[in-house]
């Protein structure tokens, strides 16, 4: 640790000090240093915004944000983004450090396990396991050929040789079957089979999970069973940018309500509040929980010209939609309206007042499992007690 700065050093020891870092990873955290695997320019996030950074104009700087457990954005719109201003959509990422370490935590090595990374992202992560298990016992996916070739790069000059393949991570990597252990750094919303097929009876699969619902994830760490389900807890919140194909496409307005409300739009009270459904904190359990729920759907929320807060449901696929009006000083005046073929606020509070039946459970306490057949079967407390779709 004598040629560490104190930024890198501070980080190592705040890992350590909260448990996102178990010391079995120091060494590797040690051996390479996450700058190595930033681009010239990037965009860190700080407090919810992105800024831009760029080595050449402020090196120190640079190495500030290198150093500091926050979520670096290294591609916008898959590439099609040049210049320093932020792009649309954020395509790809260095993730936040403790995140990175939870994970390799929470996948439980071994000397010698042979493991399968989907998304090599800038190839810190590679370099990672390389460090701890060797590299001749990693394989990284990356589906886009520039964020590969530019982490091969990065590998290369931090002296890193683990296996990478340019592919769909979804497809897993079938030549390196079977595998010990699967890390997942990119949201899903679907567990491919294959990542199961090629993992080894009692290997385990850490990625971020969550509905389409909502925008956030959690992270689950399955565990594959010799009839070759595999199931897990959650272990905590996250927010991942998502698989290419699974991210969805957001529906339009207009689709669902072309001339204003429909003759047939269904009018109604609620007693729910806002802060009840829409949380400020964007790990918050409801969020995800509405999500596991209610199938099939998004949800956005904002103020309307009147400065009401309200909350807009769309149903995917059958055009079902819902809009809540949320009066804040008298609640139980607050006004819903819906249309199409299911009753998805009614969805939502059906859930709500389930979630609260219960206790209100926390990330950790619900499960996932994925069958034989593909299907996922997302459970409270233990695999038996599965937690049913409402629809309306």
């Amino acid at each position: 640790m004598s040629d560490m700065g104190p930024g890198r050093r501070s980080l190592r020891e705040r890992l350590l000090s909260s448990g996102a870092m178990a010391p079995d990873w120091a060494f590797a955290f040690d051996a390479v240093p996450r700058g190595l695997f930033l681009p010239e320019v990037m965009w860190p996030s700080a407090e919810g915004e992105r800024v831009v950074v760029s080595r050449t104009d402020d090196l120190e700087e640079w190495q500030r944000w290198a150093d500091t457990d926050v979520s670096i954005v290294t591609q916008w719109d898959d590439g099609d983004h040049t210049g320093l201003e932020r792009g649309e959509l954020a395509t790809s990422s260095g993730s936040m450090p403790g995140v990175v370490f939870d994970m390799l935590r929470e996948l439980l090595v071994f000397d010698g396990a042979k493991v399968l990374e989907i998304g090599t992202g800038t190839g810190w992560c590679a370099a990672l396991l390389s460090a701890r298990l060797g590299e001749t016992n990693v394989v990284s996916v990356e589906i886009d050929e520039a964020v590969a070739k530019a982490a091969r790069e990065a590998l290369d000059a931090a002296g890193w040789h683990p296996e990478l393949v340019v592919g769909d991570g979804l497809l897993g990597w079938p030549d390196g079957a079977p595998y010990d252990r699967v890390l997942v750094t990119a949201g899903v919303r679907e567990v491919p089979r294959a990542w199961i097929d090629q993992t080894r009876p009692g290997g385990v699969l850490v990625m971020p999970w969550g509905p389409i619902f909502t925008g956030q994830t959690a992270l689950v760490r399955l565990v594959v069973n010799d009839d070759g389900t595999a199931s897990g807890h959650f272990v905590g919140a996250t927010r991942f940018m998502h698989v290419r194909s699974q991210r969805g496409e957001w529906p339009r307005h207009r689709d669902y309500l072309p001339d204003g409300w429909p003759a047939d739009t269904r009018e109604s009270t609620t007693s729910l509040t806002a802060s009840d459904v829409l949380p400020e904190d964007d790990y918050a359990a409801v969020d995800f929980v509405l999500g596991l729920l209610v199938p099939d759907c998004v949800h956005a929320h904002g103020r309307s010209p009147r400065g009401t807060m309200t909350m807009w449901i769309y149903g995917l696929g059958d055009l079902s939609w819902a809009a809540a009006y949320f009066d804040e000083e008298t609640p139980s005046a607050s006004r819903v309206y819906q249309g199409g073929p299911r009753s998805l606020w009614n969805e939502v509070e059906t859930a709500y007042r389930w979630w609260t039946e219960q206790g209100k459970p926390g990330h950790e306490q619900f499960g996932l499992t994925i069958t034989t057949e593909g299907h996922q079967h997302p459970w409270l407390g233990e695999p038996s007690t599965l937690v049913r779709h409402i629809r309306e």
